[in-house]
């Protein structure tokens, strides 16, 4: 089946194979830079590129985790096959995993390597359902140890972890000023968020 860039405009509401998503980011990818796509629960998904605060607070992540694990990478934006039952594409903001974990792998990674992905989120309408439902159970299906949510409308941290193959077993919020410690595997990397509070809205 071939996709138009407006069959894939309109397939939110529809079940659509991983060899016709794919087509279909091509397509986009040629016609629009201010977007980028997903596939979660098997329904495509956009969302807009992200703003500098947005950027900035992957450089801050990234520094912090280089001091505490010099052995990781945080890989921004790197796709991962996700949720193995719905053959699922996820791009996270950011994926924790060795520096050479995605070396001669395509555009859609093995997610095996990844400590844990990141998500910052966005000023967009799909937000809530996205970053706090979809991408949580996306990535507890696929067996991801931490899921980071930087919640820039609550302006709260939350840390999923101990996933069970279909949802994340434990969640800890704290608001943006607070210190937060990540459970293991990455338990020597504690996050003083404070600085968080600069880049929001």
């Amino acid at each position: 089946m071939t996709l138009s860039a407006e069959h894939l405009e309109i397939t939110d509401k529809f079940h659509i194979h991983p060899d016709e998503f794919d087509e279909g980011t091509r397509i986009l990818a040629a016609k629009s830079q201010r977007m980028r796509i997903e596939l979660i629960d098997g329904r495509v998904r956009s969302r807009a590129v992200p703003d500098g605060d947005h950027g900035r607070i992957i450089q801050w992540l990234s520094r912090i985790c280089i001091q505490h694990r010099p052995d990781l990478w945080l890989h921004p934006e790197q796709g991962l096959k996700v949720q193995e039952y719905r053959l699922g594409r996820a791009r996270p903001d950011a994926s924790l995993a060795p520096s050479d974990a995605f070396v001669g792998q395509g555009e859609w990674a093995d997610p095996s390597p990844v400590l844990m992905a990141v998500e910052v989120t966005s000023y967009d309408a799909d937000t809530d359902q996205r970053d706090r439902v979809e991408k949580p159970r996306a990535y507890a299906q696929t067996r991801i140890p931490v899921y980071l949510l930087i919640d820039r409308d609550s302006c709260e941290v939350t840390v999923f972890s101990e996933p069970d193959g279909v949802r994340y077993e434990n969640a800890h919020t704290v608001p943006f000023g607070k210190t937060v410690a990540l459970p293991a595997p990455l338990d020597n990397i504690v996050l003083e968020t404070e600085q968080l509070k600069d880049w929001v809205r």
